[in-house]
């Protein structure tokens, strides 16, 4: 996979789900299209958003094959396989079919709360086991750990298969740190939608977005303006999408965006628990904003 290129846009997709609590694979079908017809980049499967932690091992697969099936090879897949079980992590990664998936997204370890030698030799043992590229994923906030500028460098220049890295601490002074020191070809992309921009104008790569699930034109156009150096209209974008962004998040991830996709007519609100549904008034505020765009 020398050649793989996961600039500009790739969308955490959701996993639908039908009123009874199974999966919606027709819905989930609809939105794999929604998205390739949107021209983002490429799909990541199994992420925070697809509510991984919540569906069986049966279930993941099913889903698993069911995007690989719909998608036709039209944009790369990248799969989310991450966890506080180091050993457990290296056997799934280990499985992983290298045919369908382009990349692995591995979140650093939660609950544990490794020092940044634990979280290092986590991710030694990942990448001595995965025959797949593999993006770090810092997203303090779920993991209540962060993965420091250092540790991410060293990192980045210690193993040839650790290419990237999904940035979700909100931290812009560590975001421009890495880019700084990088190794070449070592891409820096956003895990925060509303912080996309600032992050490619500080030299970042694109985005693995939540809200592109609902308008992935006009995200994806927003980062390839901004990629372009084109600030002008992608300043327009962002401030269009800024606001319902934030709504997006207000009562919870993935909650809100399935709101959004209802809206669009595209999967049902279900989420399963300990998630629920976001509460009446965001609801109202996600739907006026849809119908209004």
């Amino acid at each position: 996979m020398a050649n793989l290129d996961l600039t500009g846009t790739g969308v955490a997709i959701v996993t639908p789900f039908k009123k009874n609590g199974s999966v919606d694979f027709p819905a989930l079908k609809k939105l794999v299209n929604h998205l390739i017809n949107g021209k983002v980049e490429y799909l990541v499967v199994m992420g925070t958003t697809g509510e991984s932690v919540t569906l069986s091992k049966e279930e993941k697969q099913e889903v698993m094959d069911c995007v690989v099936k719909e998608n036709k090879k039209r944009v790369p897949l990248v799969l989310g396989v991450g966890g506080n079980n180091t050993s457990e992590i290296v056997k799934q990664i280990e499985k992983v079919d290298s045919k369908n998936f382009s990349a692995i997204l591995s979140v650093s370890p939660y609950y544990n709360k490794p020092s940044q030698e634990g979280i290092y030799q986590h991710y030694k043992a990942i990448s001595k086991a995965s025959k797949l590229p593999i993006i770090l994923y810092n997203v303090p906030g779920r993991t209540s750990s962060n993965i420091s500028a250092d540790t991410t460098l060293r990192l980045a220049k210690d193993f040839k298969n650790i290419i990237a890295i999904k940035e979700a601490s909100g931290n812009l002074a560590q975001c421009m740190q890495i880019i700084n020191g990088r190794p070449k070809n070592f891409l820096v992309i956003s895990g925060d939608d509303n912080l996309t921009l600032p992050i490619i104008a500080c030299g970042g790569d694109g985005v693995i977005s939540v809200v592109a699930n609902a308008y992935p034109k006009d995200f994806s156009d927003m980062v390839r303006a901004a990629l372009n150096d084109d600030l002008d209209t992608a300043r327009k974008l962002h401030y269009k999408l800024m606001d319902f962004t934030d709504l997006l998040f207000a009562d919870g991830n993935p909650g809100g965006i399935k709101c959004a996709l209802n809206a669009l007519k595209i999967t049902e609100t279900y989420v399963r628990l300990p998630l629920v549904e976001p509460n009446d008034k965001v609801k109202q505020k996600i739907k006026e904003f849809v119908k209004k765009h």
